[in-house]
């Protein structure tokens, strides 16, 4: 029983309010179609279902029901039908229930419904219900009629269907369409066609034939003549008007050749009536063979094959087996494919100008499975060729080519305007199968190309607001049309150059969306390019396995030739080859000169997608080294680049984007692409003869500056600027490059291994240089101005460092420059002036403060105002606007370059193979190149000569009188010196080029020996925060720092010329600054000498505590300098065998723990033994025992800013320099590094006194944990020795307490014997306190005011010297050791007490601690007094009476520490005891001393603490 419908609420008030509701409910729900019919609803059956039931179970009374159906029965007719309807369902449940009282009220209520006709209830009642209504008198005779009726009318032959039924019926019919056929008469064809349907009916009524039958031969004869369209459509039309029944006859055609082919007319057929819309698609297509899901069963069983044909070429297949045919399964999917009823309507459709019906049918089966047939796909191309015949041959069609005219199709089009989105979409429709057409495609191309020429002359055509709907048309054409039937094309290089000539109006972004469609999509869905794709890849692996520098172009053409369709496989498979090995980078790019321009632009993209890998890893595994693979695509890439034209925008926009994103990995593109197309490169290994090359013009760069000659580089320089002009790239490119330096290092350096970081860091430095030489020589001033932000906006606003602000800025301010002193010129000139050179350098002036003048301003906010107190702006203007070009004129390389083209120009005329005509040419080349030459070094000369003119007239303002040397120095180096001399290697010479010219220029409060001593003594901290590259510059511009400092060393004509008057020299700065003649004032040559010794000792130190630190970026940084500076360092033999050994011991530490250090290590070994012997003795390096020139205190005059009330320059005769009363070595680091503390010190400071504790507490500290280890190892013989020794040293303890009264005399004795002992000996520290008090005594005559000159470094004393007097010493000393252990006094019980307590130490290094404690006990320095003192003296004392009081003070204060001396003597003879072995430790403690920096310290005088 169905549900209900109804509320049961209804039925219980049913009379109340029940039948309205119930008949408002209905009435709402009756609805009929335009026709009267009713339409079929479910709730109104259910309705009326519930209604019925109701009545029948007596829930409502049967005359209401029955009124009810009747009122709405007079709603619609339709409603009594539907009352029977729902009568014959109650009636079957009624007789399965066996309800009798259900069974009465149903024929009772039946009965009321008198209004249904008796011949609906006949045709749905069962026959015994009939009679229970007496609708029938007797159901058994109703039975009978029935089957004798039914009998009658399905069983007996009313009509003939067969011919040979009525052969004379069926004649007359076939005669009748024949002539009709036959007749061509156009203008009586109408009138034929109604007689000719009057006849068929006349002979259907006639004969009794079979209309169906009829309908059926009219088709056949449409078959044989379906030309004849004009004739037999409207025949059939006005015969046959049911659809279904047309649909019907003509499906029995098509299963008839279900199984065997089906004929061609029965499809065009079935295609006119489909275009005719005598039939619908839906009612023909269940009629057609295949089923539609055996068709996508072999589609997909297609694309299967496919890819499983790709794999097995790309597998190696070792067995030997035959491969498993499926000779079955190919026969069938022959047969599915051939059969294809669907496809040959579709094609007839397509003949027949229907494309709405085709569209149709091919939406209903598999993507382009249809066009797969060629008949299908050149159907469809001569569709679409008669669309647009008209309007190519209007705006397309060549001059002079023949086209066709006419179309058969009624969707032609009259203008480009009308190609709409459909004409695109029925394109669209080919596919790949385009290329079964290539004059079709020839057309499309053409076409395009109008109608692109038409959109950009609109406004704003790419809008992406307002998009041109032909432009995305042709868009969409181009990516899933003319592409990938490309690939399907037998190698046509002409219709690839047509297709480029279209796709090269596309923007570059555009094209390369197309080609990773092309590529990566469409590929993979067409079976057909799949099996292209696997061909491809395999021929390309044959070609690449047999290329190489022989046979570079026949491979070459084998390659462009695969290129010509499928570029995008061939290349992602060369490059995946160029990733693995690197050698066939060479051979691939000469082969690729035959590659059309579609595949060079295809092949620009394949290369920024394999850089853009995501799956690729761009480092190697040990996570500092960049990845091989992308080393070899920078490569690739930059040698295509230069060798071909390809377009760059993309190249350059990648390596943006991935800078925008804060990778810098990719800038090695960039780089080899600069290096490659332009010829300007940055190396760290440049030679110093290419560094002054560059230091020269434009010309000589060219020629001499490179590794390689730039050769053939006008053309792609000249692509590459057009590139960064014309997308405007030229500032987002530098800044980013800029601005990735600092985020290599504060961004991602917690991330990342530190030596990466510092690659990473140098690979943006080197672009940058190399991107900003590239634009400033290439470059207009207009151009560079107009592309480039100004120097404040790039600092402020841009966050760019000072150093890369204006290395980019400095180009602009030197055009800028020239053109205002050009203009000058041409004023000059205008008014007839003489143009002197005077007044070229005058103009020159004034152009310059002109230019130079508003960036003078800008520059103040870029630092601290306190900045400009000690250094004027101006001075950092000229310092940071200059360059190497400005300063000297690199007349050698001139030479040599001049020299060089002489040589050639000889050989050429010694050459007699060579033609004539060619040998005159490139002769008159050398003459010209020679004469650019000399014309340039002129041209630089007068540059230079007006540059340095400039600064004569500027240099005197450059540092503020009111501020200190030492302040001045300091900002100096750090705002100028320090930032730039590590940015290139050029900058690094400019630097060291520029202290030399402001010491030239004889600069007022410039201390030019303070400058350099700042520089060599404080390399530590700055040399460790430097990466590789910055190392290497860093050691260039000490290298040329040195150069000039030795210069001066080495002759004292050239001391005294170029520093012997000049301030930067002066050792006594006066307050007024005005320039002292007195002589006293300069550093003589021989404390030059000194100082020169000091910083060779300084920069020694330093770079041994650098190696001894054990950490890997200060070790390979000390060993990059030391290769770069080793010219002039070291020069001094025994701190060169220093250096020597200590490089050694790296080098055994380092050879399996870190081969890049281990390989510098051994680089620098052999370079610095090869140069052992023009190292110099120290004796001859400097004069260890000449007297220095005495400071003068000079008082200043009235009138001068706030500085003390005198100052003073101090120069020492040994290491230490002091300037205005400080200790050079003391001053305040710069850029946060400095040199650890002096090694020489002095007792009148305390800071100099701790200092030198710690050194000594550092070394007992390492003596002390190698005793420890050996300690460990020697322990059993070590045991007793150590109690005996504690048993002593209490022994020793009581008989000092009871030997106090035996102290002073013991004391006096040994006073005695070590005065005896010293001057049979001559020892060294009384000549020293000889010569300190003569040069005392000497200094005196001077002036009171005077402070003496400290000599700190003794002269290096010979081991053989030293050795006799030890053992004279210890002689005397062990004559006496049983009586001085009795009087000991309590002090020196406490110091044993206290070695006592530490650990034992080792018997190899007894003697460098018995040689420690002897210096400590003999060895002293005289601390200096103050002024006040040595005033009194002199004026109380002679000279004579001061020298010989000098000495007895000496011997007195000798004698209060010479017991300290014997008591370390003697604690040293107690082990020496206890081990016996005192030869061997000897020996063992002189190795070591001399591997460590304590060798340094024992040539030197230390004072006592």
């Amino acid at each position: 029983m169905a549900a209900c419908f109804c509320s049961p609420e209804i039925w219980k008030c049913w009379e109340k309010s029940g039948k309205h509701e119930f008949l408002k409910l209905c009435q709402n729900l009756i609805s009929f179609s335009n026709d009267g019919i009713l339409t079929d609803s479910k709730e109104l059956r259910g309705a009326v279902y519930d209604l019925l039931w109701n009545a029948i179970r007596g829930q409502i009374k049967l005359e209401h029901a029955a009124s009810v159906a009747k009122i709405l029965s007079d709603t619609h007719k339709g409603v009594v039908s539907l009352l029977a309807d729902t009568f014959s369902i109650i009636d079957v449940e009624i007789v399965c229930l066996e309800e009798k009282s259900n069974r009465d009220n149903f024929l009772s209520l039946l009965t009321c419904l008198n209004f249904i006709p008796d011949n609906i209830l006949k045709e749905r009642l069962e026959n015994d219900t009939l009679e229970s209504i007496n609708a029938i008198n007797n159901k058994l005779v109703y039975s009978q009629k029935y089957v004798k009726l039914k009998t009658k009318l399905f069983y007996k032959q009313q009509k003939f269907n067969l011919l040979r039924e009525e052969s004379e019926g069926y004649s007359k019919l076939v005669t009748e369409l024949l002539q009709g056929v036959h007749n061509e008469n156009s203008k009586t064809q109408n009138r034929d066609n109604t007689a000719i349907l009057q006849n068929i009916r006349s002979l259907v009524g006639g004969f009794n034939l079979d209309p169906n039958r009829v309908l059926d031969v009219i088709l056949e004869a449409f078959e044989n003549a379906p030309s004849m369209a004009d004739l037999f459509v409207p025949l059939i039309q006005g015969y046959m008007t049911d659809p279904i029944t047309i649909c019907d006859i003509l499906g029995f055609k098509f299963k008839f050749y279900k199984d065997d082919e089906t004929v061609g007319s029965l499809y065009d057929v079935a295609a006119l009536l489909l275009k005719h819309s005598l039939i619908n698609l839906n009612d023909v297509y269940p009629h057609l063979s295949p089923e539609d899901a055996e068709i996508i069963k072999v589609y997909k069983k297609e694309v299967t094959d496919a890819r499983q044909y790709a794999r097995k070429l790309s597998m190696i297949i070792l067995s030997d087996k035959p491969a498993e045919s499926n000779a079955d399964e190919n026969d069938e999917k022959q047969n599915v494919i051939e059969n294809n009823q669907k496809i040959g309507v579709c094609r007839s459709l397509l003949k027949v100008g229907d494309w709405t019906h085709a569209q149709q049918l091919m939406d209903r089966l598999p993507p382009f499975t249809a066009v797969a047939d060629a008949s299908v796909s050149m159907a469809l191309c001569a569709l679409i060729s008669d669309t647009i015949q008209h309007i190519y041959t209007k705006y397309a069609q060549p001059a002079g080519a023949k086209g066709q005219k006419g179309s058969k199709s009624e969707r032609s089009v009259n203008d480009i305007e009308d190609l709409d989105e459909a004409f695109f979409k029925m394109v669209s429709y080919l596919g790949p199968y385009l290329s079964r057409d290539p004059v079709l495609m020839w057309k499309l191309i053409r076409l395009s190309k109008v109608a692109m020429k038409k959109i950009k002359t609109k406004i704003n055509p790419f809008d992406k607001d307002n998009v041109d709907e032909l432009y995305v048309g042709i868009i969409s054409m181009t990516d899933e049309v003319l592409l990938p039937s490309l690939s399907l094309l037998p190698h046509n290089p002409c219709i690839t150059e047509e297709l480029w000539t279209l796709i090269s109006m596309f923007q570059y972004e555009i094209r390369y969306r197309l080609y990773g469609r092309w590529k990566n999509y469409s590929y993979a869905i067409h079976p057909s390019l799949i099996r292209t794709k696997a061909n491809v890849i395999e021929r390309g692996k044959y070609i690449m396995k047999r290329l190489s520098k022989e046979n570079v172009k026949p491979s070459g053409r084998q390659l462009g030739k695969l290129s010509h369709g499928n570029p995008g496989v061939i290349f992602e498979y060369v490059l995946s080859q160029i990733q693995k090995y690197d050698n066939f980078i060479g051979p691939v790019v000469d082969s690729f000169k035959y590659l059309s321009s579609l595949s060079y632009d295809m092949l620009t993209y394949v290369m920024i997608e394999a850089l853009a890998n995501p799956e690729k890893e761009r480092m190697k595994h040990d996570g500092a080294n960049l990845s091989l693979w992308i080393q070899s695509l920078a490569s690739f890439s930059g040698s295509i680049c230069r060798k071909y034209n390809i377009e760059l925008a993309g190249f350059i926009q990648y390596v943006i984007n991935q800078l925008k994103a804060g990778k810098s990995y990719d800038l090695l593109i960039l780089r080899e692409v600069l290096q490659k197309m332009t010829g300007i490169e940055v190396s760290d290994e440049i030679t110093y003869d290419q560094l002054e090359a560059q230091a020269g013009g434009e010309l000589l760069r060219a020629e001499g500056g490179y590794f390689s000659q730039v050769r053939n580089t006008k053309k792609s320089s000249q692509r590459l600027k057009d590139t960064f002009l014309d997308h405007n790239l030229v500032a987002p490119l530098c800044i980013l490059i800029a601005q990735q330096r600092l985020c290599v290092i504060f961004k991602d350096g917690k991330e990342r291994h530190l030596k990466l970081i510092g690659k990473l860091y140098d690979q943006c430095q080197d672009t940058l240089v190399q991107l900003g030489n590239f634009l400033a020589n290439h470059l207009s001033s207009e151009d560079y101005i107009k592309h480039l932000p100004t120097l404040k906006a790039m600092v402020q606003e841009y966050h760019l460092t000072p150093d890369s602000a204006f290395f980019l800025y400095r180009p602009m301010c030197q055009h800028a420059i020239m053109s205002k002193f050009d203009e000058l010129r041409k004023v000059d000139r205008s008014l007839k002036q003489s143009s002197s050179t005077s007044l070229k350098t005058q103009r020159f002036v004034e152009a310059s403060e002109s230019v130079l003048e508003p960036l003078v301003e800008d520059v103040k906010s870029l630092h601290h105002i306190k900045v400009w107190d000690d250094i004027s702006p101006q001075f950092y203007v000229s310092f940071w606007t200059l360059s190497m070009y400005d300063l000297d004129v690199p007349h050698a390389s001139y030479e040599k370059e001049i020299n060089k083209v002489k040589m050639n120009m000889a050989s050429l005329e010694d050459n007699k193979d060579m033609v004539s005509a060619k040998r005159k040419k490139e002769s008159e080349r050398y003459q010209i190149l020679m004469d650019k030459l000399k014309d340039e070094v002129k041209k630089q000369q007068d540059h230079c000569n007006r540059v340095m003119a400039r600064l004569k007239q500027q240099c005197q303002g450059w540092f503020p009188k009111r501020s200190t040397k030492n302040e001045t120095i300091t900002q100096f180096l750090q705002l100028c010196i320090f930032p730039r001399c590590c940015f290139t290697a050029s900058d690094a010479m400019y630097c060291a080029k520029f202290v030399l010219v402001i010491h030239n220029l004889k600069t007022e409060n410039f201390s030019t020996l303070l400058c350099y001593d700042r520089v060599f003594s404080e390399i530590t901290y700055t040399l460790t925060s430097c990466t590789e590259s910055e190392a290497s510059r860093y050691g260039r511009f000490l290298c040329c720092m040195l150069s000039q400092v030795i210069k001066w060393h080495s002759d004292k004509s050239v001391y005294e010329k170029e520093c012997g008057d000049f301030p930067g020299f002066v050792t006594v700065l006066r307050a007024s600054g005005a320039e002292s003649s007195n002589k006293a004032d300069q550093l003589d040559f021989e404390n030059f000498r000194h100082v020169c010794h000091k910083w060779q000792y300084k920069l020694t130190k330093a770079v041994v505590a650098c190696l001894e630190s054990k950490d890997y970026t200060q070790i390979r940084n000390t060993l990059i300098l030391l290769t770069k500076i080793l010219p002039y360092f070291p020069l001094v033999e025994n701190l060169g065998n220093v250096l020597e050994k200590r490089v050694d011991k790296i080098r055994v530490e380092e050879k399996e723990k870190r081969p890049d250090i281990y390989a510098l290590a051994m680089g620098y070994s052999g370079q610095l033994k090869a140069r052992k012997p023009s190292m110099i003795p120290e004796a001859k390096f400097h004069t260890k025992e000449a007297k220095a020139s005495a400071p003068i205190n000079v008082k200043k005059e009235p009138g001068t800013a706030d500085a003390t009330d005198s100052e003073q320059v101090q120069v020492k005769t040994e290491p230490d320099v002091r300037v205005n009363g400080e200790n050079i070595e003391k001053k305040e680091r710069i850029t946060s590094s400095s040199s650890k503390s002096d090694l020489h010190h002095s007792k009148k400071t305390d800071q100099s006194s701790k200092s030198m504790n710690k050194d000594k507490e550092s070394k007992e500290d390492k003596i002390e944990s190698k005793s420890r280890k050996i300690k460990e190892e020697k322990n059993h013989r070590s045991s007793k020795s150590h109690r005996e020794e504690k048993e002593k040293g209490h022994s020793i303890k009581i008989k000092e307490e009871n030997g106090r009264e035996e102290k002073t005399k013991s004391k006096k004795d040994k006073e005695d014997r070590r005065e005896e002992s010293k001057r049979d000996g001559k020892s060294k520290g009384d000549e020293k306190e000889q010569r300190a008090s003569s040069e005392t005594s000497s200094s005196s005559s001077q002036g009171s005011a005077n402070v003496p000159i400290r000599q700190e470094l003794s002269p290096v004393r010979d081991e053989s010297e030293r050795e006799p007097k030890r053992r004279k010493m210890e002689g005397s000393a062990s004559s006496t050791v049983s009586k001085n252990r009795e009087r000991k006094d309590k002090d020196r019980g406490q110091r044993n007490e206290k070695k006592r307590e530490m650990p034992d130490i080792e018997r190899e290094d007894h003697e460098v601690k018995r040689h420690k404690e002897e210096e400590s006990g003999t060895k002293f320095s005289k601390s200096p007094r103050n002024n006040e003192e040595i005033g009194k003296e002199r004026k109380s004392k002679s000279s004579k009476s001061s020298q010989d009081g000098e000495r007895k003070r000496s011997k007195e204060k000798k004698s209060d520490e010479k017991p300290s001396r014997k008591e370390s003597k003697e604690d040293g003879r107690k082990e020496h005891r206890e081990d016996g072995k005192e030869n061997k430790r000897e020996k063992k403690s002189k190795k070591d001393k001399e591997d460590s920096i304590d060798g340094l310290q024992k040539h030197r005088s230390k004072p006592s603490p």
